[in-house]
């Protein structure tokens, strides 16, 4: 059975490219990031392609964008325009995890489209990665409450650093949204560090039994 999953930050920088490369690791999966805006040197798919062995398979991109801004603004500057039909997923084998571009709410056309309006039309279910910083309790269940609003499924969070136990404690009581992990924060991000935490989410087995329930396996 084809599964998907999606991965979004609750903002910018949270982590959640490192994220996306523990999931497909653990995974299998395929890994897909439809619109890359910058870095073009050094983008998400090929820092994913670095760090996970050969039984991830990553898909190119829809959109390879020249400048590091908004995608709507990016687009405008390459002279293209980003349309809710260009996420169709790509043809892939089993699992695929897609990486989102920023958080939930980037505009990605001058008209109004948003990344979330893709998700509400394509139900795809959500991992939410937070990190703990002054202000990510409110980032956090802003990102809870418009997927709720929109419909979109969410198969629980993954927090990026040390745990906060009254600040986790209190997203939990207001979300209702299951752990699925945490990711350290080191020094050093390479293909060792992701094979570590990819074994200990396979040893979880959170991730892969929130998919297969959504997908009725």
């Amino acid at each position: 059975m084809k599964q998907i999953a999606f991965i979004s930050g609750i903002g910018t920088d949270v982590g959640k490219t490192v994220v996306s490369a523990i999931v497909a690791q653990a995974l299998a999966a395929n890994y897909w990031k439809p619109v890359q805006a910058g870095d073009l040197d050094n983008t998400d798919s090929i820092k994913v392609a670095r760090l996970c062995d050969e039984t991830v398979h990553v898909l190119p991109e829809k959109y390879r964008l020249k400048t590091p801004m908004s995608p709507h603004c990016a687009a405008e500057m390459d002279k293209v325009e980003i349309r809710s039909s260009d996420f169709e997923v790509p043809d892939f084998d089993a699992k695929l995890i897609i990486e989102g571009a920023g958080g939930l709410m980037v505009p990605l056309h001058n008209d109004g489209l948003l990344l979330i309006d893709i998700l509400a039309d394509k139900k795809w279910p959500v991992i939410l990665v937070s990190r703990h910083y002054l202000g990510s309790i409110n980032h956090t269940l802003l990102s809870v409450d418009v997927l709720n609003k929109r419909s979109i499924p969410i198969l629980g969070i993954i927090y990026v650093g040390e745990k906060h136990e009254s600040t986790e404690k209190i997203i939990s009581t207001v979300s209702k949204i299951p752990v699925l992990g945490r990711i350290p924060i080191v020094d050093e991000v390479n293909k060792e560090f992701v094979q570590t935490e990819a074994i200990k989410m396979i040893d979880a087995n959170t991730v892969a039994t929130k998919l297969n329930q959504f997908y009725g396996k």
